[in-house]
């Protein structure tokens, strides 16, 4: 196995020029799943981590248990590892560099961290003083600052592609290795966002987002699902358990991993 120092060099430059596909995988067996069907490094969605571990998403999630999570994932795959931290589960900047500091020991090569708060977004410079304690604290790790400005639906509209920018240009002093911008996945936005950031840029897709080859030719260099996989596989769990106690019967789960798929994952 690499060590984590050789997964975070790697994991850099899997961003150029990209695209680099993350499914977003929430626990470890996803992750073996996500790892398995060819993905080069594996992301975890913060709030399917929460979801399976019993919490709502929203920096609701013990941190421990985040960061303990995120270890068993480093531990089982052998390609590199990039956590959600959410926010930085901490109250101020000093609290986000212990939480970054700890899942880079846990195995990690990559964290996102978000600026939004509530229905709104941090002030610009509170969130770089975070993304700054980041860094201090694990000083090789790549950064993925996530500005909410788009997805939130801050300000008028016209104001939020410049706003943006202006946020990517003070988190990319701060410390920041690269910027991800949910809630844009129109190609031209993508283009001005690529051209107008000095670093890789990260878009959120989805069913009914352009493709993974026409958001790359936009600029985008690394592309995520969030959710979308979690969710999926709580959806078919859901008509799975519908149908057998609606119904008394199976077919739902007809096209389910064999077990023996599965516990190969583990080495078994």
């Amino acid at each position: 196995m690499t060590s984590t120092a050789d997964r975070t060099q790697l994991f850099h430059a899997l961003h150029r020029p990209g695209p680099l596909v993350l499914p977003n995988a929430w626990d470890v067996a996803s992750a073996l799943i996500v790892e398995a069907a060819g993905a080069k490094a594996v992301a975890t969605t913060s709030a399917g981590v929460a979801w399976s571990l019993g919490a709502p998403d929203g920096d609701r999630l013990d941190r421990d248990l985040a960061i303990d999570l995120v270890g068993r994932i480093a531990r089982a795959v052998g390609i590199p590892v990039t956590a959600d931290v959410e926010s930085g589960f901490g109250a101020d900047a000093r609290q986000v560099g212990e939480t970054v500091g700890a899942v880079s020991a846990a195995g990690a090569s990559g964290v996102n961290i978000e600026d939004g708060r509530g229905g709104s977004v941090r002030d610009a410079r509170e969130q770089a003083d975070r993304i700054a304690a980041a860094r201090e604290a694990a000083p090789g790790i790549y950064i993925n600052a996530r500005i909410d400005v788009f997805l939130r639906g801050i300000g008028d509209e016209q104001d939020r592609l410049p706003h943006t920018l202006d946020r990517a240009r003070t988190y990319l002093e701060a410390g920041a290795s690269g910027i991800f911008v949910p809630g844009v996945t129109d190609l031209a936005t993508v283009g001005e966002l690529a051209r107008g950031i000095d670093a890789p840029v990260n878009v959120l897709a989805g069913p009914g987002a352009p493709a993974v080859g026409e958001l790359a030719a936009a600029g985008a260099a690394r592309v995520s699902v969030g959710t979308a996989l979690a969710s999926a596989a709580y959806a078919a769990a859901k008509r799975a358990a519908e149908e057998l106690l609606a119904k008394g019967t199976y077919d739902s789960t007809v096209d389910g991993l064999g077990y023996g798929e599965l516990n190969a994952l583990f080495g078994a």
